[in-house]
């Protein structure tokens, strides 16, 4: 029996191994060829070691597109978790009659990809003449984020016991009160995780704005990355090393800074003692 666990054990490390170098390639080849001068596909120690390709992609122009993709993301992942919240609560406090029939709805939105929408998606927004605008793509960013975030929020909130509702109430709270005092401190963990995911998500989305943007001052992040790729075939390795890295920084910092909010579990076992 031990030497069956052992190797069980041996088995299951093996292939831990396997993932984590499969992962780990990618990253050091982004990490080597950031800093150095002569980089290609080759994953190789810099020699010498080099800033070059970082001061070759902060330009002001790049800085324009980390700022495009900062105002769609922030306020995308904003958006959506307020309405997210304010429309998950009826769907987690009441017995509402379709209830069933609207979250099985959401469920199938959001199985639906988004590249099948984006035709009639572009052919209304070029009809209503607001395409190349930030903030009518954020629009449709917070559109199609919705249906999983409603479904996202709406199981956190069922964590939530009710009774500590029900205690604000009688205290005189009103049901909006009680939202903002009561079920939102202690879906903040939630929350967090929620617009974290929204956020991410929009920070990557190359494909929406590539259709809906055509003025290169607007293009997100995303989009120019590609510029670093040339219509011959040809790649900048380096500097779209350097891109990557500075591309994912914020992502790093938010996940570090949210941290504390997704730390642990929800805990209501004493809140409803007594």
């Amino acid at each position: 029996m031990a030497t069956r666990t052992w190797i069980n054990k041996g088995v299951v490390n093996l292939v831990l191994i396997v993932i984590g170098i499969l992962f780990v390639i990618p990253l050091l080849w982004v990490l080597t060829a950031a800093f150095s001068k002569n980089a290609s596909l080759s994953v190789q120690w810099p020699s010498p070691v080099s800033l070059d390709s970082f001061k070759q992609v902060m330009t002001s122009s790049n800085g324009l597109a980390f700022a495009n993709s900062f105002y769609l993301s922030a306020g995308t992942a904003v958006i959506t978790v307020v309405l997210s919240m304010v429309a998950a609560y009826p769907l987690s406090r009441y017995q509402l009659k379709f209830k069933r029939p609207f979250i099985y709805t959401i469920l199938f939105a959001t199985g639906l990809p988004i590249t099948a929408m984006m035709v009639p998606v572009y052919e209304i927004y070029n009809k209503l003449n607001i395409t190349d605008s930030l903030l009518w793509t954020g629009a449709f960013l917070v559109a199609s984020s919705l249906p999983f975030a409603i479904w996202m929020t709406k199981n956190f909130m069922d964590g939530v016991p009710v009774e500590l509702e029900e205690a604000a109430w009688v205290d005189g709270s009103t049901v909006l009160n009680g939202l903002m005092r009561v079920i939102l401190p202690l879906m903040r963990p939630g929350l967090a995780a929620v617009g974290i995911f929204i956020f991410v998500g929009a920070w990557g989305n190359f494909f929406v704005p590539f259709i809906l943007i055509q003025t290169a001052s607007l293009d997100p992040a995303a989009v120019t990355i590609y510029q670093f790729f040339s219509q011959y075939g040809m790649v900048a390795y380096g500097q779209l090393a350097a891109y990557s890295i500075l591309y994912a920084i914020p992502v790093v910092v938010l996940y570090v800074i949210s941290s504390r909010w997704l730390g642990g579990a929800f805990n209501f076992g004493g809140a409803v003692k007594g």
